[in-house]
């Protein structure tokens, strides 16, 4: 085997992590002390630069940062923690050489951490072991320590692999530690174990230029913009290149910019060689997955291999009474379709298909949060659309039926254990483990059937008093698992259009939660609450009190209204069922019937019972 050359002047490392372990925070720390970013007074978290991420206080989109250190340029890239954004980090770890594995002190090793890890011992990658958060109060450093190599044994990896590093950190507060005996000042003995055994890039820029995209970037003015990084040769502001695509097919192109990073900026480049992470204009009709290579010898790199969307939906314009009223820009299916179509060229985590001639798109991608994320960012964009409930993807395997089923850690106080397991029994849950942690907390670990987890979580808010905690990850296909128990309760329907008016809201809250608020605009199918009675019932919800010259008792009663439930996106999604609606506007969620009228529902009812 020839000699491998390497570039020593560079290293290409990822930070890999359960969601709100520290990965944004880390960043921001070596950023810091690398002097390539001057942070303002109560700053923190700038890679979160999208304003969803702002608001939840998670990444969502993987970002590349860059710095020098000693004389060597250290790529660090951030990638999102929660297990419905996988496909971000599978796409990532094809463009480094080592990761950052950090376990946050007090948690430990949790299911995305499993996740992450597992993509990166597949691809043979050198990790470093950060255990973060040391300053919090209950943390156990040593113990994390121990159960995370205790993960990377049941994760089968190498001798090689099982020596890793560890470092201790608080990456809040800006040091790390290699011996928990000596208190860290800086982070400088995590960038020096970072240059020391994360291994330089393979690269030979006498070779063919090759890069394997592993990101897209659109600019109006410029086009579509290819991130990636070059594998071998060198390329240039000009120069001829090919595309070749996934089936094999050439695409010939010219480059017309090159962007490289330094520190949190993109900077223009005429040339970038066999090592560098750039970002690339000029190829407009590349996809993620496909490989930029020199025109005299356009040979593809092994492609990205994306796990499968688990839940889809169905996706339309907005067809309410109220379209239209509400700002939004973008009221048509055609819109719809541009924007989805987007999507899912430079999110391959997404998959879009058309149904009912183009009327209708079925979106599929990795949990609801995946997809939420998606309607939210459309409704923030000016978009009216309607969805439907979340569904599980089935699969056929012979003549038997599979479904996705999740791994799940659920972290509640004591007392409250006997009310989850319950719960999840009855969704034919399977429980794996039970322990104590040591700050007192029960930690319960199952694996569930996807479908059954949807609407589950704000039942665990409830029955915890808001103290539970549920993190889950994608496990396996099994065996479908039959019928699971669905909404108890039924749903209160306005028998008409007009504003809701107090008095009638006062009449209706005996019957269960209500989900709109005095002089909110209603119309006949839209859902205004909860009837606990168990059956779908329509009401008068702007009904006025009538005004007499007679006086009875009690008619001067105070109207004493319970504050109605605020419809955050996921409560909505997850509360529908198959025959209803959320309608999504910039400036409202409704919840309405798929059949706005109550003759169209009973006659509806009549054909399903009559199948």
């Amino acid at each position: 085997m020839p000699h491998q050359k390497r570039r020593k002047d560079i290293r290409n490392v990822a930070i890999v992590a359960h969601v709100d372990h520290g990965k944004t925070t880390l960043v921001d720390a070596l950023l810091a002390q690398s002097g390539a970013y001057l942070f303002k007074e109560g700053e923190s978290t700038i890679m979160d630069s999208n304003d969803l991420e702002k608001e939840r206080g998670i990444t969502i989109f993987s970002k590349n940062a860059s710095f020098l250190y000693k004389g060597v340029r250290l790529n660090i890239v951030d990638t999102p923690g929660h297990a419905d954004f996988g496909s971000e980090v599978e796409r990532i770890l094809r463009m480094v050489d080592g990761v950052l594995l950090l376990v946050d002190a007090f948690d430990g090793p949790m299911p995305q951490t499993k996740f992450v890890l597992r993509k990166s011992l597949e691809l043979h990658l050198k990790p470093i072991l950060v255990v973060n958060k040391i300053d919090r109060s209950g943390a156990r450093p040593h113990e994390v320590a121990d159960m995370t190599f205790d993960l990377f044994c049941e994760l089968n990896a190498t001798d090689e692999q099982l020596d890793f590093p560890i470092c201790y950190a608080s990456a809040k507060e800006g040091h790390a530690t290699l011996d928990l005996d000596e208190k860290g000042q800086d982070m400088k003995p995590l960038m020096d174990t970072i240059l020391h055994r994360v291994l330089p890039p393979i690269a030979d820029p006498g070779l063919p230029f090759q890069m394997l995209v592993t990101m897209l970037d659109y600019d109006s003015y410029v086009g579509r913009i290819a991130i990636g990084r070059i594998f071998h040769g060198r390329v240039r502001v000009g120069d001829p290149i090919a595309i070749v695509k996934h089936e094999g097919r050439v695409v010939r192109c010219q480059v017309s910019k090159i962007l490289t990073y330094q520190g949190l900026k993109k900077i223009e480049v005429d040339q970038a060689e066999a090592g560098d992470i750039i970002s690339l204009a000029g190829a407009e009709e590349v996809r993620v997955g496909d490989t930029l290579a020199g025109i005299e010898k356009p040979e593809a790199l092994p492609t990205i291999k994306i796990d499968e969307p688990t839940i889809s939906m169905f996706f339309s314009h907005n067809t309410s009474p109220l379209s239209g009223k509400d700002g939004g820009k973008f009221l048509t299916a055609r819109h719809i379709r541009e924007r989805l179509e987007h999507e899912a060229m430079i999110n391959v985590g997404i998959k879009v298909e058309e149904v009912e001639n183009g009327e209708r798109f079925k979106v599929s991608g990795r949990g609801e949060l995946h997809l939420a994320i998606l309607i939210e960012t459309m409704r923030r964009e000016g978009y009216e659309l309607e969805v439907s409930k979340p569904e599980v993807i089935l699969k056929k395997f012979g003549d038997e039926l599979f479904e996705p089923v999740e791994e799940v850690v659920i972290e509640v106080d004591p007392g409250f254990e006997g009310a989850v397991i319950q719960a999840l029994g009855s969704r034919k849950a399977e429980l794996k483990h039970m322990q104590s942690s040591a700050v007192g907390t029960i930690r319960l670990e199952f694996l569930i059937a996807s479908r059954a987890l949807i609407g589950f979580r704000n039942d665990l808010l409830v029955m915890t008093r808001g103290t539970g905690m549920m993190c889950q990850n994608f496990f396996e296909y099994q065996a479908f698992k039959g019928e699971l128990p669905r909404r108890q309760s039924g749903v209160l329907i306005s028998q008409g259009s007009g504003k809701a008016v107090a008095y009638a809201l006062w009449g209706l809250q005996d019957r269960g939660e209500i989900f709109v608020n005095p002089q909110e605009e209603l119309y006949e199918g839209m859902i205004v609450g909860v009837n606990n009675k168990g059956h779908d019932l329509v009401v008068n919800a702007t009904r006025e009190k009538k005004l007499t010259n007679m006086r009875s008792s009690g008619a001067d009663a105070a109207i004493q209204l319970t504050p109605a439930r605020e419809k955050t996106l996921e409560f909505s999604l997850e509360f529908i069922e198959g025959d209803e609606l959320v309608e999504i506007t910039p400036k409202n969620i409704r919840l309405r019937k798929r059949c706005i009228s109550e003759n169209e529902r009973k006659a509806n009812n009549r054909r399903i019972q009559k199948q």
